[in-house]
């Protein structure tokens, strides 16, 4: 299942995130990981959780991304959650192809019951049409 978290700069995206993030951390029997630009969650998130630092790898558009995406559940079939923080900043701001992430990624976690929650920081007006049935 995919979740968008959507809304402006300092409207608490990354607040809900981090409960998210450690309430999955506290209930699955699987593994959870958490993506974002930066590392600034580090002294916010549970150290069970793997948290990545995308600048580490390269992760600078949509399409790398995805194959990041693909590669961490191939690794590990315990996964059973994927938090992506500061998408829009990771994906270049490109709407287009954050909504083909998510479509792409939708069909690939989905059927592995992986759920991916993503923040989007902007006005959820602007939010494309393909993406609305997502927003948590």
């Amino acid at each position: 299942m995919v979740k968008l978290i959507v809304g402006l700069k300092g409207s608490g995206k990354t607040k809900t995130l981090i409960n998210l993030v450690n309430t999955a951390a506290e209930t699955t029997k699987g593994a959870v990981v958490c993506i974002q630009k930066g590392s600034n969650l580090i002294h916010e998130i549970t150290r069970s959780v793997r948290l990545i630092n995308a600048d580490d790898y390269n992760i600078t558009t949509a399409n790398s991304l995805y194959g990041f995406v693909c590669g961490v559940c191939a690794s590990n079939y315990d996964i059973t959650d994927i938090f992506v923080d500061g998408t829009m900043r990771i994906c270049q701001r490109d709407l287009a192809l954050i909504e083909q992430f998510v479509k792409e990624a939708e069909a690939i976690l989905t059927p592995n019951n992986i759920n991916l929650t993503l923040t989007l920081s902007l006005d959820p007006a602007a939010l494309p049409e393909g993406l609305k049935k997502y927003v948590a």
